[in-house]
């Protein structure tokens, strides 16, 4: 999962970073104002039912192939001013969590001459206000204990060094290689879930500016037909990259939206879909049935997508996140998981926490409101921002 965009695109990091001044809001309440019209509206046909029989699947040929481009270069030995300065804003934005986390661990060991049950007690209070969980904190302190019987960490000041690698092998650990690359037939496609207000159509215009900046031609499907701003704001975000969106009248058949959608990509022979969905709750069974069907409809046009299925998460509600991730994997396979806001918690441990239990790769962070703030997740960087002196 290294470099996901950067395998995919061949880009580098210069390659796909954004001006200063192009400023966005990380939440979804967007009041800008569009500068050019730039959806497609569709009136929905009695044909676009979404339940078709096999034979009705497929109306129109598939794009030409599109082969992956090359992957990232190895990075030079010699340093890059700019990876350098993209690093320090990371640990910058990390600040809330590592004074919540880090800088609390360095003021426990402060002038301590041994670890013992005390300052153990303690760490487990960091650990657990952190959101690292219960159980990758008795992990932790599991490992801390072993090397204290075992005779190999006694100096409370090496104890900082212990948790982070072991924190690292957590990541490192539950990572995966990037097993996504673009189908040799027709569109990449990719379906987002996620509750409301977790940054969800602000991460799909920051994603489709990475593809539009890697020269793909993207469509967007405003399958988020219940709440009124919904269509609105995936709108501005087309607009912005100068991308159409496809789109009904509030209240439709979300599944109708897709099918037609589909159609479309299959006719014009875009390289990437992204279908936005209804925030639904995840408490919500007959919501979650709606994923469900959603997800079947596009895998009946076009036989084996969505490619991938992205929950976004909310990295402020720490571990209300993880049942979020239970139970919308449980519905339609997560194949990759964005953390928004990473920025605007101390509750960043739940990054660990997220990879040590889910075990589904993290394919963006967002650290910031600005388009280059969405992040591809490097999980040895991470590890190093968030202990950075």
């Amino acid at each position: 999962m290294l470099g996901w965009f950067k395998k995919k695109f061949g880009k580098t990091e210069e390659q796909s970073s954004f001006p200063d001044q192009e400023q966005t809001s990380q939440t979804e309440q967007d009041q800008d104002t569009p500068s050019q019209a730039a959806e497609i509206f569709l009136e929905p046909s009695p044909a676009a039912e979404p339940e078709h029989t096999e034979e009705q699947a497929i109306v129109a040929e598939p794009a030409a192939p599109t082969q992956p481009l090359p992957d990232h270069p190895e990075k030079e030995s010699s340093p890059n001013p700019k990876s350098n300065s993209l690093f320090q804003r990371l640990s910058e934005q990390l600040t809330k969590t590592k004074e919540s986390f880090v800088y609390r661990i360095d003021t426990l060991c402060l002038g301590k001459k041994e670890i013992d049950q005390e300052l153990l007690d303690d760490l487990e209070e960091i650990l657990i206000t952190a959101d690292l969980g219960v159980n990758t904190t008795e992990e932790l302190l599991d490992e801390a204990r072993r090397k204290v019987k075992r005779q190999e960490l006694s100096d409370p000041q090496k104890l900082k060094k212990v948790l982070k690698e072991k924190i690292r092998s957590f990541i490192v650990d539950a990572d995966r290689p990037a097993e996504l690359v673009m189908p040799d037939k027709g569109p990449f496609i990719i379906m987002v879930v996620g509750v409301n207000g977790v940054g969800k159509t602000t991460t799909i215009g920051k994603i489709t500016h990475k593809f539009t900046r890697a020269g793909q031609s993207v469509l967007l499907v405003a399958a988020d037909t219940f709440r009124a701003a919904a269509v609105a704001q995936l709108k501005i975000w087309g607009e912005r990259s100068n991308v159409q969106v496809v789109s009904q009248h509030e209240g439709a058949d979300p599944s109708s939206v897709v099918f037609d959608a589909m159609d479309m990509a299959l006719a014009k022979a875009y390289d990437v879909i992204i279908v936005d969905t209804a925030g639904r709750l995840h408490t919500q069974v007959n919501l979650m049935e709606e994923l469900k069907k959603i997800k079947r409809v596009i895998g009946k046009k076009i036989p084996g997508a969505p490619h991938e299925v992205m929950l976004i998460l909310d990295a402020t509600t720490g571990q209300n996140a993880i049942s979020q991730a239970k139970l919308f994997n449980a519905t339609v396979d997560i194949t990759g998981l964005t953390l928004t806001k990473l920025d605007g918690t101390a509750k960043g441990g739940i990054v660990v926490n997220i990879c040590r239990e889910l075990k589904i790769p993290i394919r963006f962070i967002g650290i910031g409101e600005q388009l280059e703030d969405l992040r591809d997740f490097d999980p040895g960087e991470f590890v190093d921002a968030l202990f950075q002196e």
